[in-house]
């Protein structure tokens, strides 16, 4: 399970705990640079392609034989890119709103120079800090009104590191912030989507701001040979904490289908 930019494994506590890991071995890992997971540390960066082999390490040590992988966002494209990569090892793929951003057509040297100047600012600056966990959750619920105030607070705690004057920031690096110097290209990512073999679901929220992209999720999503897409009711593009129960049970149905 790939969580989203800006997010950790925690995303997914409460659909596993909602029945989705009934008779799996489930992995949710942090990607570089977010949760518990290392920085890339000084002179490195995070571009997009890095975190395959991360991918590929974790699959290879403990997803030996059978796979299936389900992406939120950002963890969402990641995986359509492992599934066109590596399409013999994924017997099942979910996209939980991963299919990619709109096109960028800035004009990539100037979004480079833009870069550099964004990351040399990155590594000067210091994470902003909030005095309590419940300040945090008053935070994510600010930004995401469908949480609840008990996710909120368990989000706020596992999503954030005590510091010893006892604040509270949040577990992703800063240079995250920065935009990365290479544009989303569909382009490229079709070349991807199109040697995925086996079976795809597309799950979207019915309140989402990326259902804004309207017939362009259509058009992408038939770059794959089987797809199928569900809607969840009441749920923006945080899916995954708005209706844990409702997508633990399609995600179940999903995983369970032969592909046959």
């Amino acid at each position: 399970m790939l969580h989203g930019f800006l997010d950790t494994a925690r995303t997914w506590e409460a659909a596993v705990g909602a029945g989705l890991g009934e008779g799996f071995h489930v992995v949710a890992a942090d990607l570089r640079g977010h949760g518990d997971s290392d920085r890339v540390g000084p002179g490195g960066y995070y571009h997009f392609f890095d975190y395959l082999p991360d991918i590929a390490g974790i699959v290879e040590g403990l997803a030996p034989k059978r796979l299936a992988l389900v992406g939120h966002s950002m963890g969402g494209t990641l995986a359509s890119y492992f599934a066109g990569t590596f399409p013999e090892r994924v017997e099942h793929l979910a996209l939980l709103e991963g299919i990619g951003p709109p096109e960028d057509d800035t004009d990539v040297p100037d979004r480079v120079r833009a870069w550099a100047a964004a990351w040399k600012r990155r590594l000067a600056d210091v994470p902003r800090s909030y005095p309590t966990v419940g300040a945090v959750a008053e935070r994510l619920l600010a930004t995401d009104p469908k949480l609840t105030q008990q996710r909120a607070l368990r989000l706020a705690e596992t999503g954030t590191t005590e510091l010893e004057n006892g604040e509270r920031v949040f577990k992703h690096d800063l240079l995250h912030l920065s935009r990365g110097p290479y544009p989303f290209r569909v382009d490229i990512a079709e070349s991807f989507w199109r040697r995925v073999r086996c079976p795809v679901l597309y799950v979207d929220g019915e309140e989402s701001s990326y259902r804004a992209l309207g017939r362009e999720v259509d058009r992408r999503l038939a770059c794959f040979d089987h797809v199928e897409r569900v809607t969840l009711p009441n749920a923006g593009h945080m899916l995954q904490r708005h209706q844990p129960e409702l997508l633990a049970g399609v995600l179940q149905r999903f995983l369970r289908d032969p592909g046959e």
